[in-house]
């Protein structure tokens, strides 16, 4: 009994740090939860420690009554487990701030709530690096209904990254190898190869994201990261993409659109099983709220119970999910998608908000966490992905993690 209940706590522990970094719903009535940089859209969730800098968090409750909700900040290690700092230590003001700016859908058939807002603000001011939690509670409830992650940065390294599809599993096939240097001239480091660490993000995915890592190589003021196999990725394939924006008219990749006298649907056209490799302009799995009109995309933008289906045979072993920022990059219960033995296919009906959307299949074989793209998408050295790297310090005697460093690669360039 003692030994399942370890297992259990584990397990359940394991769940936690695996889910702790990323934008999360836990509750069905919570869409389209959004992390904006500066107002700007598609910008990676980290923001600069200086005045003026700030991140939006925006979502959707799917009823139209004004709800009170809370939200609290948590500051973080690089491994998105809390830091040792005391609240006074991280920010201002109390840790505990409703959230007072909301809006009513208009004209919509699927009534819902569009709430937001910003740190810092008024009432809370950020002080050090690192990386933000953000858990948002409706009143009187002591599980988060959401959680929103950022990261603070203060710029003392420079970061260069190259991506090759000339790796050390294979050349010019199936996979991309990302190799960078961190320069850290200027800046004072006791002991560079233990005192820093780092995070290797592909296209804001946390389920293959590379850590533990050590240099391969040093030279003066700079530590450099060539041929580490933690740090081949499996390519995939670009993005697959549709646009709801019209009620009426079908647009792109939408087959029709149907209503059944309480909601609009819109069916896709099916897709299919990928062998090779489609080059798209794709938008690294985002997705961009904003109807016909592109007037008040807030609160205008209707929902749309959007209909999936991927023409393939089943496989065995594990299950089919709708990926992308449109699940927050989640293989999530609510978007596995189920397989239907008449019409050989795997199908999902979910509600998305009007806009324009990336979008992939992922595969995930029973008893792992991590997505593969190979099954349904493919896996092609040409596909343009995107590549994050973070850099963090913990000085001796300091009690958390600063972020100090940060790149964005676009592969290819």
């Amino acid at each position: 009994m003692k030994k399942s209940l370890s297992i259990f706590i584990i397990l359940l522990t394991l769940s936690c740090i695996l889910c702790a970094q990323e934008n999360i719903c836990f509750s069905p009535r919570i869409k389209t939860l959004q992390v904006k940089v500066n107002g700007t859209w598609g910008e990676p969730p980290v923001v600069l420690l200086s005045r003026g800098h700030y991140v939006e968090i925006s979502f959707d409750d799917l009823q139209p009554n004004y709800q009170r909700y809370t939200y609290t900040i948590t500051h973080c290690n690089a491994d998105w487990q809390q830091s040792d700092l005391l609240t006074s230590e991280y920010m201002t003001g109390f840790n505990d701030s409703r959230i007072s700016n909301y809006e009513p859908a208009i004209g919509t058939e699927m009534k819902y709530c569009h709430y937001t807002f910003t740190l810092p603000n008024e009432d809370n001011q950020l002080l050090v690096s690192g990386n933000y939690r953000i858990s948002i509670f409706e009143d009187g409830e002591d599980e988060p209904i959401a959680q929103a992650c950022f990261s603070i940065i203060e710029p003392r390294v420079g970061v260069t990254i190259d991506v090759t599809p000339n790796t050390d599993i294979d050349t010019y096939e199936h996979h991309q190898q990302v190799n960078f240097t961190v320069n850290y001239s200027g800046y004072s480091i006791s002991n560079p190869v233990s005192d820093l660490k780092y995070i290797v993000l592909q296209n804001r995915r946390w389920d293959n994201h590379a850590e533990n890592l050590r240099p391969t190589s040093m030279q003066l003021n700079k530590l450099i990261f060539n041929h580490n196999r933690s740090l081949i990725f499996p390519a995939g394939n670009e993005y697959r993409r549709f646009e709801i924006l019209d009620e009426y008219v079908p647009t792109m990749r939408v087959d029709r659109m149907e209503f059944d006298d309480e909601y609009y649907h819109a069916i896709l056209f099916a897709d299919e099983q990928r062998s090779i490799y489609l080059y798209d302009e794709d938008q690294d799995g985002r997705y961009w709220i904003r109807n016909q009109d592109n007037e008040n995309n807030d609160t205008e933008s209707d929902y749309f119970f959007t209909h999936f289906m991927l023409q393939m045979p089943k496989v065995a072993g594990g299950e089919v999910y709708l990926f992308g920022d449109l699940t927050n990059n989640r293989m999530e219960e609510a978007y596995k998608m189920e397989y239907n033995l008449i019409d050989h296919q795997y199908e999902l009906v979910t509600p998305l908000k009007q806009g324009s959307y990336n979008y992939m299949y992922m595969y995930v074989h029973d008893g792992e966490t991590v997505g593969q793209t190979l099954p349904c998408e493919g896996d092609f050295h040409q596909a343009e992905n995107e590549y994050y790297v973070y850099v963090y310090h913990r000085p001796f005697g300091l009690r958390y993690d600063k972020l100090i460093g940060f790149q964005k690669y676009n592969y290819p360039k």
